[in-house]
């Protein structure tokens, strides 16, 4: 197994901090906005905005909005709930793949929630026939899809519908691609054939092991207690998946991994970035403090409404909040610390406001 020169015997926390700020592609961007979903494997999506604004600092050049939307509607990119229930914006070619590991594991968190929305077999296979043939040549809208459940019997209100979305998606038989063509941010996609709107298909001779790569590749260093949280297996799942990929990743202290090649990082990046909500560098890990100060963990998120709050980064450490709703993008920034540099904060946010305005 090779080993990263200088790096055993206790990582300190300004290496381990510059080492994920490469392997997130945020000090060493990507050629393209798929390069850099590619490298991360699957980036946390909910928020659609922030999903492309997250692939936007990790890509060169100074992108706009419908730069990124050319991605999805070519079909390069998708958006499906890969793990833990939670939309991730993927690679179309990887999306099969992903889901013959973390399916299993989301259907069997989701037996409560389907019994009580009184979603069965029968109920499933009407949607599946439903909208196979509705769905053909460019897809239809959320809103659409749940008028043709209700033409059917299915009422899809009470996440009723949502939760059918999510069972068609897991099942391998949609996905979210296009984006629909609206003035000013658009947040919505088309769902999809994923057999008629992905052309080609990644086969890794072992994806359990693949995943666990892909996520160190984009995220670390890391451990199996960070890839269990990111994938949403089990903890015997993801010690499994360690050994299988051993061969693959390097140990560079006890228990964390890099992949062997590593991103070249650029020159002159800026000091401070504007990281969206639900961003992958403060989400993905199980323990957040190495990223924000135990004291500003609540603040950040996750709340007791799930939101995980856009924030501000200095030297890979959380400095502060801000937001990028479209209503409140004149709103100030909440500094938890006091910038080194003022105007990197405003160079940062003025960034997004350049990307939204596309």
């Amino acid at each position: 197994m090779g080993v990263v020169p200088g790096m055993m015997g206790g990582m300190k926390t300004a290496t381990l901090l510059a080492e994920r700020l490469r392997s997130h592609r945020l000090t060493a961007p990507a050629r393209t906005v798929v390069d850099a979903a590619a490298h991360l494997l699957a980036l946390q999506s909910q928020d659609f905005t922030a999903g492309r604004w997250a692939l936007t600092l990790r890509t060169r050049g100074k992108l706009r909005l419908h730069d990124v939307d050319r991605a999805f509607d070519r079909g390069e990119l998708v958006r499906a709930w890969t793990m833990r229930g939670t939309l991730h914006t993927v690679p179309a070619r990887d999306l099969g793949w992903m889901l013959s590991v973390t399916a299993p594991r989301q259907r069997q968190q989701a037996v409560g929630r389907r019994r009580d929305l009184g979603i069965d077999d029968d109920m499933v296979a009407l949607a599946v026939d439903t909208l196979t043939p509705a769905l053909r040549d460019g897809g239809r809208t959320r809103t659409e899809v749940f008028e043709l459940l209700g033409g059917v019997g299915i009422d899809p209100t009470g996440q009723r519908g949502l939760h059918l979305l999510f069972e068609l998606t897991i099942d391998g038989l949609i996905c979210q691609g296009p984006v629909v063509a609206r003035d000013g941010v658009t947040r919505e996609q088309r769902f999809v054939l994923v057999e008629e709107h992905i052309r080609e298909h990644a086969r890794p001779d072992d994806p359990l092991a693949e995943l666990f790569v892909r996520y160190i590749t984009g995220h670390g260093p890391a451990g199996v207690a960070d890839f269990a949280w990111w994938s949403g297996l089990t903890l015997g799942q993801s010690r499994d998946a360690l050994e299988r990929a051993r061969h693959r990743v390097d140990e560079v202290d006890d228990g964390l991994f890099l992949a062997p090649e590593r991103p070249r990082r650029a020159s002159g990046g800026a000091s401070v970035l504007a990281l969206g909500a639900f961003d992958e560098y403060y989400i993905s890990y199980a323990d957040r403090t190495t990223v924000c100060a135990p004291e500003h963990l609540a603040a950040v998120g996750p709340g007791k409404n799930g939101m995980v709050r856009a924030t501000l980064i200095q030297d890979g450490r959380v400095i502060g909040c801000w937001t990028h709703a479209a209503a409140n993008r004149e709103a100030p920034p909440e500094l938890f610390t006091e910038p080194a540099d003022p105007d990197a904060v405003a160079a940062a946010l003025a960034r997004f406001e350049n990307f939204i305005a596309g």
